[in-house]
């Protein structure tokens, strides 16, 4: 190989990596290129999703508190139901002793 031909071989490859360079350039700027349209339909998009990351803050807080309402208001009513089948033993207890006593009276 003389010294024409390694110039030429030499110039060959470096313009086919030019080429290729080029050519990654191009396609790197193609994908990754955002106008300003794009820009603004993701400045809508960001908006809206932070819209709705604040509705789900909020109805998560707004479901929390209601569970705690209702957690309160189920353990009142259980409290009134214990008190309530307290005082029904009770009645039927002392029904059973009338009962008891008035049966006592007419039989003796």
């Amino acid at each position: 190989m003389n010294r024409t031909e390694f110039i030429i071989a030499t110039a060959i490859i470096l313009f086919v990596a030019f080429a290729l360079g080029w050519f990654a350039h191009w396609l790197v700027n193609r994908f990754a290129r955002v106008n300003q349209s794009e820009m603004g339909e993701l400045d809508k998009m960001a908006q809206a999703l932070h819209e709705a990351e604040e509705q789900r803050d909020q109805a998560i807080e707004y479901f929390q508190a209601r569970e705690g309402e209702m957690t309160n208001q189920l353990h009142q009513t259980e409290a009134e139901l214990r008190a309530a089948m307290g005082g029904l033993r009770d009645a039927r207890q002392e029904a059973e002793e009338l009962r008891a006593y008035i049966e006592r009276v007419h039989q003796g």
